[in-house]
């Protein structure tokens, strides 16, 4: 995946994932987070973003019942290659990557009190560097499970 000056995500995905992060705490959340290109986006903010650009769109359910991936922080169900970035919560208020989180190449971090501003939501790279966050009015495609199992 190609990073791009500012990073996209939808929405509509922010808003489940502070859900996620609310309805979880005080315990944290992690799970990985899969893009679309633009071009296959549908919206308002759809139209003004190159097509080629990824945006953050997806989300894999994350398993708190599964002790393996909460001991060695591995998805362990889902391709590493379906994943371009992940979504960790940080109920203590840590605005930032540490030690412990799963790491990927792009990291968005949220901390209570679980709203999408900047004091509360926001990405990194694996460095740990903050990255510039755009959060767009755009849906991907429809997707249907007939005849994949």
């Amino acid at each position: 995946m190609r990073i791009a000056t500012v990073v996209y995500i939808t929405r509509g995905l922010v808003d489940v994932l502070l859900e996620l992060a609310a309805d979880a705490a005080p315990s944290t959340v992690t799970t990985g987070l899969s893009v679309t290109d633009a071009g296959d986006l549908s919206g308002e903010d759809a139209p003004r973003i190159p097509p080629d650009t990824p945006v953050f769109t997806d989300f894999f359910l994350p398993d708190p019942g599964n002790s393996v991936n909460n001991v060695f922080g591995v998805t362990l169900s889902t391709p590493a290659a379906e994943t371009q970035g992940r979504f960790v919560s940080h109920p203590n208020g840590e605005l930032r990557v540490t030690r412990y989180d799963d790491l990927a190449q792009v990291i968005f971090v949220a901390v209570p009190p679980w709203t999408d501003d900047t004091d509360s939501f926001a990405v990194y790279n694996r460095a740990g560097e903050k990255l510039p966050l755009e959060i767009i009015d755009a849906e991907p495609p429809a997707q249907s499970l007939d005849g994949e199992y």
